[in-house]
């Protein structure tokens, strides 16, 4: 799925994304607005993550969900 189709389909897939990463607020979601660099900075900043294993996070949960 390319950048456009993850921004697109937001709404729905923010349910998902709450899964995975609870500690991210209704704000962060609201923030974010289907970008995947504001994700991976979202990650990064609640989990404390480097950049690098929040990009890892993040790349491996959209391979998983087809996002």
């Amino acid at each position: 799925m390319n950048e456009h189709t993850l921004k697109g389909n937001w709404n729905q897939i923010k349910g998902s994304v709450k899964q995975k990463w609870a500690d991210l607020t209704d704000d962060d979601l609201t923030h974010i607005e289907g970008d995947r660099d504001k994700l991976v900075g979202r990650v990064q900043e609640r989990y404390g993550h480097s950049k690098e294993d929040a990009e890892r996070d993040v790349d491996t949960w959209r391979r998983e969900n087809n996002y």
